[in-house]
Parts: C-alpha cells; structure tokens; sequence
C-alpha cells in the first residue's frame, strides 16, 4: 500500500480518475486532436525562415536605420549570367542580352535599385574567365513578403532568357529562404512517408501485436498535433520559425514511442501477473507514469534555457519543444491510460510473434542488465570511451551563419551560391554596409572617407553617393543610383562595401574590424 499523501499515491488517483472517466478523456482528447488539427494547421503560413539575428546587435540597428532613414537595404536579389554558348559577356550580342535582362528586372514590381555590369563596367561583377556576369537589385518588400516574392522571381527569372543569348540564375539572401522553406516542406513529407512505415514495422517486432503497437501513434498525434496548435497561438503575439516545424514533428514521433514503450509494457506486465485492468492502470501510472512525468520535465528545463536567446530562430525551439513534450506528457498519463482502460486484455490481440505477451524474467535484457550489475567497472569505462570516441570530431566543428549552402546541391540558390564563391573575386550578393543616419559629412569629407574604406584589406570596392572606390582611387563618378545614399531630408549617408572574403569567417570578422 502507497501512502496518500505522497507523489505515487498522487499517481494512483491519477491512474483510478483515467479508469473512471476514460470515456470521458477519450472523447474531450478526440475533441481537441481534431480543432487542433484544423486549426493548428494554418500555422505554416504563419512561419518564418528568418530568426538568426540578434535584434540588439549593432547590424541589427545599422539595418534599421538603413530602412527607417534611406528606405534602402544591401542587394536582395543577385543575378547571375552566363552566355548559352561560354562567349565573353563583353560580345555585343551578350551585352545588349543582359541589358534586356536588367531592364527587365527594373520593370517588376517590388523591384528598384537595379544595377548590372554591363550598365556599371565594374570588374567585380564580371566572373574571373569573363564568361559570367551579375546583375543586383533590392525589394522594397521585408521579412517574409520579401521572400515570398523572391521565389515568384526566382521561379520566373531562373533559366534561359526568351532569346536564348543567356541562362540565367537567382541568388540572395530571401532566394535563399525561400527555397529553404520549400525545401523544409517537402523534406518533412519524404521523411516521414519513410519514416512512419519503418518505424511502424519496428513497433510491431518490439509489441509483437498489431493493437499494442499502434499505440504510440496516439501519444504521437496528440504531442505533434497539439503541438501545431501551440505554435499557431504562439505566432499571434510573437515570430516562429519555420525550422520549429521539424522538432515538433521529429521530437513528438519520438516521444510517443518512448513513452507508450514504458506505459505499454508495463501495463501487458501487470495482466500477465495477473491483475484485471483497472489495477493494471492505477499500477502503471503510478510507476511508468511517474517516469514519464519527470522524463518529461527534465526534457522541459533543458529547452527552457533556448528562451533567453535573442534570436527568434533558437526561442522557437523552445516553444516548439516545451508544447510537443507538455503534451507527450498529457497523452502518455491521461489518454493512453484511458485507451489502456477501454482495451483491457485486446491490447494483445492480433499476434504476430509468438511469446510477444509472455512475461519472462530470463529473456535478453535480462542477462544484459545482469552482465552490466557484475561487471559494472568495465562496461562504466568502456561506455565512456566510447562516447569520447563519438565526441573527437566535434572539437573540427566549423560554425556559420545559414546560407545556401544548407540546401541539396541540385537546389536552384545553392548553384547561384557555389558560382559566386568559385567563379567572382568579390561577394557581390553579401556587401557591407556602413551607415551614417545622423552625418552632415561634406561631399569632400564623404570622398575621404569612401576611398579610405576601399583601402582595407579585402575590400574590393566602396560605393558612395559621390561614385565608386577601389584601392583608394574613384574608379566611377556618381550617377543616378548614387542618391540611393542620401536620405531624402539631406541628413545622412550610407556606403556599401564590397568585399571578397567569406562573411561568416575569421576574415570576414577582421574586415568589419578594420
């Protein structure tokens, strides 16, 4: 006997109450499956592929102010285009081809700020064989609207020209997103069309019974379709990122079979010892139950910490992961042990492994746990070295920002992306830049500082309101792109600074430095 006033004595009710009113539980869970099914699936048009900025940083705000003061942004989208037949973009076939192309460009809608190199003559748009050139514009759209529309332009642009004279490809930052996002949908459909029947087949050898191995599957549903409906919630007061989706759907399939493993087993133990299905449901909550609850909580705690991250991207996981593991938790105590109650002894029909129902205290796990309790120093030393074993890579781990080259290699962005590493000396789609929203700086002065810039090693060129700058001399005058720079009330400047070294390194951290 329990004592009633401790935590399992607590859980025996808990066990007695799902028996009592499994009916009841069953109907209010069938209930809220279903509204959240319908409802929580609205939430992948709510979702986000952004996040990875922290809204403090100094970036941060230089990109606002950027906005607010200049309603203007670094190049959005990157064009990349080859000739069809590998000529020289200099040919005057070529040329008069990626004028066209930029043209129209400039003529879409939520487009400005086009620039080309057949329009600017800038080597640093002109690949190192001559066979590539860019052209880069930005949207007047932000978030995700603008990559939205980037994909529309992506999809429309990316290809040969209707001349035939080029072919063409569609890089930057909300391309790339986009097709992240795409890519996420239809990887989480693949997965889980394999994953699902797999991990169905491998229920059904643990179980050995089509009923006890479909189990699982209720906890599952309720933790990922519940958990849908948290994050369609969550996107009303704040941004969630689309990335949540994959832990939702990864971490609830894991936790329903985790769970009814324990709840599920135990429960068969007990009728086979001999108790009618009532005690079998007070004595497994009471037991596996309780395990599950503080399996459950502890898993909480850790994602917990995920929240005083600033970035969006990582506290979506948080909220992803505490709704999914809230309700792994609720389905695994309240709605499987009701399920448990209505079955009684059918939990082991349909058999198809023999002996699959048999309580044994001589099977393998048995002699595994017994081998580890007699040779406990052994197994303690040689299970530690194996998990060193496994960690020794981690220390060449080479952190980054997410970029395309997250995506498959066949993915439209990511051969934009490959051809402006491998093929251009500077990052065309990635420029610097340096934002003066209060500065009252002369023309004079503003000339100083733009060629200064274009000195630092691994710049390639500054653009300016007074023209463009390389290796400290103007190598371009003003033109009607320039005012970009200028705010419209005539207070403040920005420059944009082309580098040729990888962002998200040590080099490109030296050159923000300097």
């Amino acid at each position: 006997p329990t004592p009633s006033g401790s935590r399992a004595g607590w859980f025996d009710r808990l066990g007695a109450f799902t028996f009592r009113r499994r009916r009841l539980v069953l109907v209010v869970a069938v209930i809220g499956v279903v509204v959240a099914a319908v409802v929580g699936g609205g939430v992948f048009s709510r979702l986000s592929s952004g996040g990875f900025d922290d809204p403090g940083s100094e970036s941060a705000r230089a990109a606002d102010q950027l906005l607010e003061t200049f309603d203007a942004a670094p190049s959005d989208i990157v064009l990349i285009a080859r000739s069809a037949d590998g000529a020289s973009v200099d040919t005057a076939e070529v040329a008069a081809a990626g004028a066209a192309l930029a043209q129209r460009l400039a003529g879409e809608g939520d487009v400005r700020d086009v620039t080309s190199y057949w329009a600017t003559g800038a080597p640093a748009m002109r690949s190192t064989d001559g066979t590539l050139a860019l052209v880069t514009a930005r949207l007047t759209l932000a978030g995700d609207a603008a990559q939205e529309r980037a994909g529309e332009l992506a999809e429309e642009l990316s290809g040969f020209t209707d001349d035939g004279v080029l072919e063409v490809r569609v890089s930057g930052s909300p391309v790339i997103f986009a097709e992240v996002g795409s890519t996420i949908e239809k990887d989480l459909v693949r997965a889980e069309s394999i994953a699902i029947p797999v991990t169905m087949l491998l229920l059904l050898l643990v179980f050995g019974t089509l009923v006890a191995s479909g189990l699982p599957a209720v906890i599952g549903a309720v933790a990922v379709l519940g958990s849908f409906f948290a994050l369609w919630v969550t996107t009303q007061v704040t941004d969630v990122s689309i990335f949540a989706i994959n832990l939702v759907t990864a971490l609830g399939i894991g936790l329903g079979i985790d769970y009814a493993l324990f709840m599920v087993t135990r429960f068969r133990e007990q009728l086979g010892r001999g108790d009618d299905p009532h005690e079998a449901v007070v004595r497994t909550v009471a037991s596996a139950g309780r395990t599950v609850v503080f399996s459950g909580i502890t898993v909480a705690i850790a994602l917990f910490a995920l929240l005083v991250f600033p970035q969006f991207f990582l506290r979506s996981f948080a909220y992803a992961g505490i709704a999914t593991v809230t309700l792994a938790v609720l389905a695994a105590v309240l709605v499987l042990p009701a399920l448990l109650a209505v079955l009684g002894t059918r939990v082991n029909r349909f058999r198809v492994l023999r002996g699959a129902t048999e309580v044994s205290d001589h099977g393998f796990w048995y002699r595994l746990s017994a081998y580890v309790m007699k040779r406990p120093w052994p197994v303690l030393v040689g299970g530690v070295a194996l998990l060193v074993a496994l960690g020794i890579p981690f220390f060449r781990v080479s952190f980054g920002q997410t970029d395309d080259r997250v995506l498959p290699s066949t993915a439209q962005a990511a051969q934009a992306g490959q051809l402006l590493r491998e093929e251009f000396d500077a990052r065309e789609s990635d420029p610097l830049s340096v934002v003066a929203p209060d500065s009252t700086a002369t023309t004079e002065e503003v000339t100083a500082y733009a060629a200064a810039l274009s000195e630092v090693d691994g710049v390639t060129r500054v653009d300016a309101s007074t023209g463009s700058y390389a290796d400290g001399d103007r190598v371009a005058p003003a033109s009607a792109a320039s005012a970009r720079f200028t705010a419209a009330e005539g207070t403040g400047t920005w420059l944009s600074v082309v580098v040729d070294v990888e962002p998200y390194s040590g080099e490109g951290k030296q050159v923000v430095e300097q």
